[in-house]
C-alpha cells in the first residue's frame, strides 16, 4: 500500500502509477482506498477526472518515502549478505553523464552482477543532489558543483566543454575569439539553470569577470539534445560537452569555435550518514578500474 501510495502521489495519476508498478489500475485504486479506509483519513482529493494530495497526504508522503528507503536499505543488506547475487541499486545521474558516459559502466556492472537491478533516473545536477540528500538515490553522478554538508563528492572522470555554432554562423570563419567577445556579441542557447553544463559555463564567465547578464540568451532548453538541435538550426551559440557535440561536428552541422574552455569534472555524490551498499561499492570500484586517470604533474 505504501509503494502504491507513493507512486500515485508522485505521478498524481492512478493509471500511470499502476503501469510503473506493473499492476492493474483497479488493484492500485484498491490499495489507496484500503489505506485511506483503514486509518479513516483522506489522502487524495478527487478533482474532476484527476487527483491531488490533501494536506494530510502531503505530510504522510514524507514518512512513506522514509519507510520505503529503510526497506530498500534492508533489501540491500540482504543482497550484500548473499554476495551480490540479487538486489537493487538506485542511481540518479545528470543528463550528459546518463546519456554519454555512464551507460558503458552500467553495462559492465550488469554483466558482472546480473542479479542486481539498477534503477537509473535522469535529472539535472540540482535534482540529482536532492535525490541523494532525500534518500531516493544511493549514489548520484553530476557535472556541476554541489554545496550540501550532508553529501560527499568525489571526482570520477573529466569532460571537455566546447563552444559550437552552426556551420553557417559568422563565428565559424573566425580564427580567434575571446570569451568576452563571445559573451558580448553573440546570441546564446543554454541549458536551464541548475544544470551542470550551465553551472560550469557560468563559473567560467565569473572567473573572467563577465556577468551572466551580458549574455543575450534567446532560448533556455531542458536537454542537451534540444540545445544542440537549436544551434544546428542556426539559433545561436552554446557551450556543451564535446561528447554531445561530436555527432553534429562529424555531420558538418556544427563548427567548433577556437576558444579555450575549462575541463569539468564528473562527481559521484553519496550521503555521509547512510551506509554504502555492496552494490554501490562494486559499481564505483568498476568505474575506478576502467576510467583513465590524468598523469601527475611534475
Amino acid at each position: 500500500q505504501l509503494r502504491v501510495f507513493v507512486a500515485v502521489a508522485e505521478r498524481q495519476h492512478v493509471t500511470r502509477a499502476a503501469e510503473a508498478l506493473s499492476m492493474a489500475q483497479s488493484a492500485a485504486s484498491a490499495a489507496v482506498v484500503a489505506l485511506e479506509t483503514g486509518y479513516g483519513i483522506r489522502l487524495f482529493n478527487r478533482v474532476g477526472r484527476g487527483i491531488e494530495l490533501t494536506e494530510a497526504g502531503r505530510r504522510f508522503l514524507m514518512e512513506a518515502r522514509a519507510v520505503l528507503v529503510r526497506a530498500g536499505a534492508a533489501e540491500r543488506m540482504l543482497a550484500e549478505l548473499s554476495g551480490l547475487v540479487q538486489g537493487s541499486l538506485s542511481v540518479w545521474a545528470s543528463q550528459t553523464i546518463a546519456s554519454y558516459w555512464l551507460p558503458r559502466h552500467l553495462v559492465a556492472f550488469r554483466l558482472a552482477h546480473p542479479g542486481i537491478e539498477i534503477r537509473l533516473t535522469i535529472g539535472n545536477t540540482a535534482q540529482v543532489a536532492a535525490a541523494v540528500h532525500e534518500g531516493l538515490a544511493e549514489i548520484g553522478f553530476v557535472e556541476g558543483a554541489v554545496e550540501d554538508g550532508l553529501l560527499s563528492s568525489a571526482t570520477v572522470a573529466t569532460d571537455q566543454l566546447v563552444l559550437v555554432v552552426a556551420a553557417g554562423h559568422p563565428w565559424a570563419a573566425s580564427a580567434e575569439l575571446t570569451l568576452r567577445d563571445a559573451a558580448e556579441q553573440g546570441e546564446w542557447v543554454l541549458r536551464e539553470p541548475g544544470s551542470g553544463t550551465r553551472s560550469v559555463f557560468e563559473a567560467a564567465l565569473a572567473a573572467a569577470g563577465i556577468p551572466l547578464s551580458r549574455l543575450r540568451i534567446t532560448l533556455e532548453l531542458p536537454s542537451n539534445e534540444a540545445v544542440r538541435a537549436a544551434v544546428e538550426s542556426g539559433m545561436g551559440a552554446t557551450v556543451i560537452s564535446a561528447s554531445v557535440a561530436v555527432s553534429g561536428l562529424e555531420a558538418g552541422l556544427l563548427h567548433r569555435v577556437a576558444l579555450a574552455l575549462p575541463e569539468r569534472e564528473f562527481h559521484v555524490l553519496r550521503h555521509h550518514e547512510r551506509h554504502p551498499s555492496g552494490a554501490a561499492e562494486a559499481l564505483l570500484s568498476l568505474i575506478a578500474a576502467t576510467t583513465p586517470r590524468p598523469d601527475p604533474v611534475g
